[in-house]
């Protein structure tokens, strides 16, 4: 037998309008003078006001800064730093994507913490200690609201990751009526992208464990089951919530068994081309799950038996499922048809050997030559 451990957040609330309910949260943490995180997209959606407002009953200012932006870059990090400091803010609340939750995160720290942001990367360099702190998802698919992992855009094309315990959240809230404006672009990229966690997490090569392998198990079956129930119904608040429980149980699952070569390969993608997250991950998928398969042939088949519909229990029906799932969900299938250069190819394949810290969890080596053919696979389909 060997030895394990698992982490998570203290606190998970699940239910509709509950993102309402955070001044009584910020109440019960002594939080004043909270901070809120998002994106302007939210604010001009009307999505923030009413939260805002709910909170300000409840405590004495509430600072906003909604200037994230996907892969929020060191820039942005230090803007809501500098808003948050000049402000005196007591508390950091994220309401949005995995971009928002990122950014307050790292927020949270540097708040108390004398160490910059620089220092902070890579595996626990963060100093413990942070402001209290409230995740709220508004799309099913990061799973950084129960992670302690924030990433960020440190150049033109690259991106760092901060890992650290402190990182996770006092509160992580699901309220499912914040993603029902999430258009069917969105909600096909970041339930594909939940999927990916679920699947890689219970393949992880070095922390697999069987606290993970429930939650992946659980995750693929909510989020297989209801993400065409999204797609064609996009009200409907009971699937809905399902994506954000599998989404959670899913960001549980690879924040203790990691994610690797999907996510290693899908990230030179994000850099180069701003290709969104969840979508590098789609177009990554099946040429990463086709190049595992011979390894993790078990894996697969048990995986496939919690998909929908009459899918044989084997490596090929995860895959062919898959495929059928993103084929139907109107994102492209291949690099080619996202716009990726084929003479570009090589240089993805190189840059992808610098994400070694996920390429280690992945059950097969990852080379630098078949690194380079996965991109040909995915770039022709």
């Amino acid at each position: 037998m060997t030895s394990y451990s698992f982490s998570t957040v203290p606190h998970v609330r699940v239910g509709p309008g509950l993102a309402r309910s955070l001044g009584d949260e910020c109440e019960k943490l002594g939080v004043r003078h909270p901070l809120i995180v998002t994106d302007n997209g939210l604010v001009t959606l009307g999505l923030i006001a009413p939260i805002a407002q709910a909170i300000a009953n409840q405590c004495d200012s509430v600072t906003l800064f909604d200037g994230v932006s996907a892969d929020p870059s060191e820039s942005v990090v230090e803007a809501a730093y500098a808003v948050a400091r000049d402000n005196h803010v007591d508390g950091v609340i994220a309401v949005g994507g995995g971009s928002s939750m990122d950014v307050a995160k790292v927020v949270s720290v540097l708040m108390v913490s004398d160490r910059s942001l620089a220092e902070m990367y890579g595996v626990d360099q963060v100093p413990p200690g942070r402001l209290p702190l409230f995740l709220v998802p508004t799309t099913a698919g990061t799973g950084s609201e129960v992670t302690p992992v924030a990433v960020i855009t440190t150049g033109a094309t690259t991106k760092a990751g901060i890992s650290s315990s402190v990182l996770l959240p006092d509160i992580a809230i699901l309220d499912a009526e914040l993603t029902l404006g999430l258009p069917p672009s969105a909600t096909a990229m970041t339930g594909i992208d939940a999927m990916v966690h679920a699947i890689e997490a219970y393949t992880s090569k070095l922390r697999k464990n069987p606290i993970s392998d429930m939650l992946s198990l659980r995750a693929l079956r909510l989020l297989s089951h209801n993400i065409n129930t999204v797609l064609t119904q996009p009200t409907n608040l009971a699937a809905r919530e399902a994506m954000l429980l599998g989404s959670m149980f899913a960001g549980q699952a690879f924040a203790n068994a990691p994610v690797a070569a999907v996510h290693a390969l899908a990230y030179p993608l994000g850099g180069h081309y701003h290709i969104p997250h969840g979508l590098s991950n789609s177009l990554m998928l099946p040429a990463v799950l086709a190049f595992n398969a011979p390894a993790v042939e078990k894996d697969y088949g048990e995986l496939a038996t919690v998909l929908p519909g009459n899918v044989a229990p084997s490596a090929l029906g995860l895959m062919g499922w898959c495929d059928q799932l993103i084929a139907g969900s109107g994102l492209p299938a291949t690099l080619e048809a996202a716009g990726v250069a084929a003479d570009d190819l090589p240089m993805l394949a190189a840059d992808a050997m610098l994400q070694q810290r996920l390429l280690v969890n992945n059950p097969v080596e990852v080379t630098e030559a078949s690194a380079l053919t996965l991109y040909e696979k995915a770039w022709s389909g």
